[in-house]
């Protein structure tokens, strides 16, 4: 039977590097550390979830709160989450707080009372969470004062309208479906920023999940660009263009946000600009990690550049031909 002595043996280091490495704590190279673990599982041993407790104090679980676990956004930052968690040799538990303030308090609670040892939480729009009986890393807008890590939205928008401007765009329409989220709140205020300093000719914002009457009126205003504030608002955007038999990109850009993973399989494929998963969830982690293992200094919150995706959706601003859709428009 495999333990940790022979693990030890057979890597030539010391059981209390073993002992580390498989609980996440001490200072275990990334490398060693995952080269302990790999062994481990191809021999076939597995601690104790209840002698380590016992030992340290610790479940070597963490919770993780996600707002919707059906937009397809979260279930890949949970995937993420769920990575660097295991290379710290930490489990995760998962909950759904189905987009609700109550939902999400009772999640916490429940993970609680299953005894982790920290929480990651991607709140639900509107709401703070500041204090837990366990650590608690927290994903939202820089905007939240309880933020941990988050995506740089406002830098997002910024780059959004930018990349736009760098093609020849001047009118836009700036789309939000949600104006009680921080996040597209943030998004919004970043592109208005890029056009007032860039000197876009003139903008309007709207907030909105209905698409026609918007596209219409947008470009009735002479707009030739759209920066919407996700995805799922850009699906709709162009799904309606196509409807009206509006050329995308020959008469209109179209940008989201997320980078979900349908934009690419679109025709046209979806422009978009990404959050850095991996970086928030490494980062998020290294916080949780850092205030359970008592490290002296503990990261400060943190905002992850956006990236961005250029794909067919967007392309030069050309001119409005006579059947121009918008022209019908009283």
């Amino acid at each position: 039977m495999s333990s940790i002595k022979s693990i030890a043996r057979d890597l030539g280091v010391s059981t209390a590097t073993v002992s580390n490495a498989l609980s996440g704590k001490g200072r275990v190279s990334d490398e060693l550390a995952r080269r302990i673990r790999e062994h481990a599982g191809k021999v076939g041993y597995h601690p104790s979830p209840a002698a380590r407790a016992l030992k340290t104090g610790r479940s070597g679980i963490l919770g993780l709160v996600m707002p919707n676990l059906t937009n397809p956004l979260f279930p890949r930052l949970a995937h993420n989450i769920e990575a660097a968690a295991d290379s710290r040799g930490f489990g995760v538990l998962i909950a759904d707080s189905r987009s609700d303030a109550a939902g999400q308090a009772a999640a916490i609670e429940r993970l609680v009372r299953r005894g982790v040892d920290g929480i990651v939480i991607v709140p639900h729009r509107g709401t703070r969470v500041t204090e837990t009986d366990v650590p608690l890393a927290v994903i939202n807008a820089a905007s939240d004062p309880a933020n941990t890590v988050s995506a740089d939205h406002r830098q997002g928008g910024r780059l959004a309208a930018g990349l736009l401007m760098d093609m020849g765009h001047r009118r836009f329409l700036l789309a939000g479906e949600d104006p009680r989220s921080e996040v597209q709140q943030d998004r919004i205020a970043g592109a208005a920023e890029c056009l007032a300093r860039r000197g876009g000719t003139g903008h309007r914002v709207c907030w909105t999940s209905e698409a026609a009457p918007d596209l219409l009126a947008a470009l009735a205003g002479g707009v030739t660009a759209i920066v919407t504030s996700t995805d799922l608002l850009a699906l709709k955007l162009l799904s309606e263009a196509q409807t009206l038999d509006i050329a995308v990109p020959g008469r209109l850009s179209v940008i989201g946000f997320d980078n979900l993973p349908f934009g690419e399989h679109l025709r046209p494929s979806l422009s978009t600009i990404a959050p850095d998963v991996p970086e928030i969830a490494h980062r998020a982690l290294s916080y949780l990690d850092a205030r359970l293992s008592g490290a002296a200094e503990i990261p400060p919150p943190s905002v992850v550049p956006m990236i961005a995706i250029q794909r067919d959706s967007t392309g030069l601003p050309q001119e409005r031909p006579v059947t121009d859709p918008a022209r019908s428009v009283s």
